[in-house]
Order: structure tokens, then sequence, then C-alpha cells
């Protein structure tokens, strides 16, 4: 037995509610895609079913009866009731789909856009949404869930990874190098230095007064050259032959393996103070598309450098998430 015996089909009263709200079989058949005497016959089949006279007709038009009133706000709320529900669920299941990533933009052009084919290719029913970001992402308040910091704060309630720390180059062009000559640092102070702004904002982050002064080399007290607010920016500028600049290997991408940048003193590299750290909310590893994600990335932090071209493909596997 039906546990909803006088419960109508919902067809009629998704009629009835439209013809309620617009006073008109017509409207109403618009509003539906039928017409109008498929309208009239559904809401003579409820009324007939229920036994209640819900409608006056009048030969210009109908009007809702006292009863019908009662009934029309009853499954209006129910209805929108249904409808928002139906909704809210089908957003959640969507959500579980979708994995929302920030980082800097830097990390996120120059490290992950050209190995990020290779999650979509292993998981095409995950949406990944990257957020460049200039202050950190707050995981407990924004829709964002795995942020991707360069510190070395404590995170006591979030999961972290370290995935890499960062060793600083001086890099130019492969013209630009030949043009000048580099035998040792002291000879950079002659040349183009390009800056990162970004970076300079970071307390005792690297910068080229450090980067040289480790280097052995006596440095002014206003460094020359010019300044960029990021630093894909920066590498761009390296790129097209407008001085030199320093980044980390994570920054350069596969920059050098293809060429487009060679570094200038390669006796020199200099460890910075940071580290880039993966983060989540302990309850977002439940997910597995968050989970897919961050074994993802850890595998692909121990790969080799992309070379020309290249699309990582480190496994015909899909990465376990088990254990």
């Amino acid at each position: 037995m039906s546990q909803f015996p006088a419960l109508p089909p919902l067809s009629s009263l998704r009629a009835f509610e439209a013809a309620a709200r617009q006073e008109s079989f017509q409207r109403a058949a618009d509003e539906l895609f039928l017409t109008a005497g498929a309208v009239a016959h559904q809401v003579r089949q409820l009324e007939a079913r229920t036994g209640l006279n819900l409608f006056h007709r009048h030969p210009r038009g109908i009007s809702l009866t006292p009863v019908g009133h009662r009934y029309y706000e009853t499954i209006r709320s129910v209805l929108d009731m249904l409808s928002s529900t139906t909704q809210l669920l089908q957003a959640e299941t969507e959500r579980e789909n979708v994995i929302t990533i920030s980082s800097i933009a830097s990390f996120i052009t120059r490290w992950m856009m050209p190995r990020l084919v290779d999650f979509t290719r292993r998981y095409p029913a995950y949406e990944v949404r990257l957020q460049g970001i200039t202050t950190p992402a707050d995981l407990r308040r924004e829709p964002v869930d795995v942020s991707i910091r360069l510190g070395n704060s404590p995170y006591p309630d979030l999961e972290v990874d370290t995935l890499f720390s960062e060793d600083f180059m001086a890099v130019a062009s492969p013209a630009y190098a030949a043009e000048h000559k580099f035998d040792t640092a002291q000879d950079l102070l002659g040349v183009t230095l390009l800056h990162d702004s970004y970076e300079a904002l970071l307390p005792d982050q690297v910068t080229w007064k450090m980067w040289l002064t480790k280097a052995g080399v006596k440095t002014p007290a206003k460094m020359p050259g010019f300044w960029f607010s990021h630093t894909y920016l920066t590498l761009e500028a390296a790129m097209a032959g407008q001085g030199v600049a320093i980044a980390s290997a994570a920054m350069l991408g596969n920059a050098l393996e293809i060429g487009s940048l060679v570094q200038v003193v390669p006796q020199t590299l200099v460890r910075g103070p940071y580290s880039y750290r993966l983060l989540r909310l302990p309850e977002a590893e439940s997910r597995p598309a968050v989970q897919a994600f961050c074994a993802w990335i850890m595998e692909m932090v121990n790969a080799p450098p992309l070379q020309a071209g290249e699309v990582p493909m480190i496994s015909t596997q899909e990465v376990s998430l088990e254990g």
C-alpha cells in the first residue's frame, strides 16, 4: 500500500500551481509548454481526485475559490521546497567533482600549468579551478580545497605536506648571456638586473642584494634594474633579453631544459628560507578529488624536469588512493 494514498500526481499539481499563479489556463500552458486544454484537463483530474472545487470558471478567465487559495499556498510551498532541495543536492554532487586550488600566480603559471594536463588526463571527471592570489586563502572561510603556499609557518589545524624548497640561480636568455660573457657573480653588477617585487615583500626572502652578497659580491646601497610584480613577468623579461633574473628551479619550469634561459653563474646557488607547502583542511581529506590531486602533485614533485613540448606521463595507472 502506498505511504501517501491521497497524494495526487505531480503533473496535476504543477498544472494547478501554474494556473493558480497565472490566473489563466492559457498562460499556464505557455509556461509548461502544453495546450490550455491539457492544463484544464489536469486541473479537472485533480479536482475529481481530491473532491475539492479549486477554481471559479468565468466566461473570461478563472479565479481561485477559498479552498483553492489554501491549497495553492501549500502546494506552492511544497514545490518551492522540492525545487530548492533538488538544486542544493545537485550543487553538492557537482562540488564533489570540483577541486579549487589557490596559489601565487607565478607558481600556477610556471610550475603547475605545464603539468596539469596530466592530472586532467588521468581524472577527466574532476573539474579543476585555479585561483591566483597575492594573500593566502582562508580555507575555513573561502571555497578553496587546496592551498599551495610559500612559507614556513606552522599550520596546526591543517594537513600539510612540503613540496620543495627554493634554490635560487641567476638566469638570462642565451643571447644576453653570450653578449655579456659572465665569468663570475661580480660581472652581474654591470648589467640590467630584473627584480621581483612580490618576492621582495617576504621577510628574509632571497633578493638580488642577498644573492650577490652570498656570492661574495659587495653590493651598492640601491640596486639598479627593472622591477616586476610577479616572478613569471620577471622571467618573461629575462627570456626576452631584457636582463638577468634570479629565480628558483620551481619558477623556471622547463626553461633551462628547452633552452629559453641559461644559468649565467653556474657555480652559485642560494637556498631560500621558505618551502612550497600543500595545505588542506583535515575534513577535505575524505574527498576523492582532493585525495587524487594531493597524491598526484606529490608524484609530480619527484618527477624529472619537463623537456621541450613534453607532457608528463609518470604512470599508466591512476594514483592509488588507498592506505
